[in-house]
């Protein structure tokens, strides 16, 4: 994995070995950047990096880039989300340069949610190209310095590119080929979805290692702590591609009403601890859903702090 000029901070703490540790931040439903600061501010010294997604279940937010420059100016480092439904190429490509030109250094390729299942049922998907072409279009950019016209382009935005992996879709043969295929486009880290499923997760990190796969990109393990037995069966139930054991279930429904959260805590803590050892996983995504003020808590019992510091 080459090293990036002017990289970025998390780039730098998988490169030197460490366990990186990441977070996310959804930007708000309105103009208000204090909604951001005030997430933010639980974020500042517990993570490398944090994820600004990009009108995340097709719902309007503010721009994943204006929200990156906020975090910015609060100190953390985003993590830019860029999903496929909303833009076309020309759009893409101006929106990398330019959040590139005010100091974002990370980029996450994402197909995006259908807006069928958003507030905007009736807007136009876009998808000109696929997650799977913006990666290899953001790749061409930084490593050719050439537009995907193959037009030159004059300063490189020198992006660490990652990308989402799903390990539990079906079909389950077929993951680690498609993980194979978002490497060989070009990604140098891969963030996973929630991990519920730990036999079906190490069954997946398994055959990536087989492969040669987690030497060619850096896995960071997803993780969500469930906050109520209901949110576990609407994972379970609702959510296409999320993998809920019924043994989750049992075991949140197991304690008192009052300490479910902090059992779904308990539990997601148990998840980083193991990931840590496992071979192949190189750090935890943390996706603490509108709970960003249990970060701190979380990163303190799962043993991550403190955050290395990285020249």
């Amino acid at each position: 994995m080459e090293e990036l000029k002017a990289g970025s901070n998390l780039e730098k703490v998988l490169r030197a070995g460490h366990f990186a540790f990441t977070g996310e931040l959804g930007p708000p439903r309105g103009a208000n950047a204090e909604e951001v600061r005030k997430k933010a501010a639980f974020l500042k010294g517990n993570v490398d990096a944090v994820n600004i997604t990009d009108n995340q279940t097709a719902m309007v937010r503010m721009a994943s880039w204006a929200a990156s420059l906020l975090l910015i100016q609060e100190g953390l480092e985003p993590n830019f989300q860029m999903v496929c439904r909303d833009r076309n190429r020309l759009a893409m490509q101006s929106d990398i340069l330019g959040a590139y030109a005010h100091g974002i250094r990370n980029m996450l390729c994402l197909s995006g949610d259908h807006q069928q299942f958003g507030d905007h049922p009736q807007a136009m998907g876009v998808f000109d190209i696929d997650s799977m072409q913006l990666i290899q279009m953001v790749k061409k950019m930084r490593d050719e310095k050439k537009f995907l016209s193959g037009a030159d382009l004059d300063e490189a935005p020198k992006l660490f590119i990652g990308a989402a992996a799903n390990p539990f879709a079906e079909p389950f043969e077929w993951r680690v080929h498609r993980l194979a295929k978002k490497i060989n486009a070009g990604v140098d880290f891969i963030q996973t979805q929630c991990i519920y499923n730990m036999d079906k997760f190490r069954e997946w990190i398994r055959r990536s290692n087989d492969m040669g796969l987690t030497e060619k990109a850096y896995i960071l393990a997803g993780v969500t702590p469930l906050k109520s037995v209901g949110m576990a069966k609407y994972m379970q139930g609702k959510v296409p591609g999320m993998d809920v054991p019924d043994a989750v279930i049992k075991r949140l429904q197991g304690v008192d009403k009052k300490k479910v959260a902090e059992e779904g805590i308990k539990f997601a803590c148990e998840q980083i601890e193991e990931f840590k050892e496992m071979k192949g996983v190189a750090g935890v995504h943390l996706m603490a859903i509108e709970w960003e003020h249990k970060v701190p808590e979380i990163a303190e019992q799962a043993k991550v702090l403190p955050r290395p510091k990285v020249d």
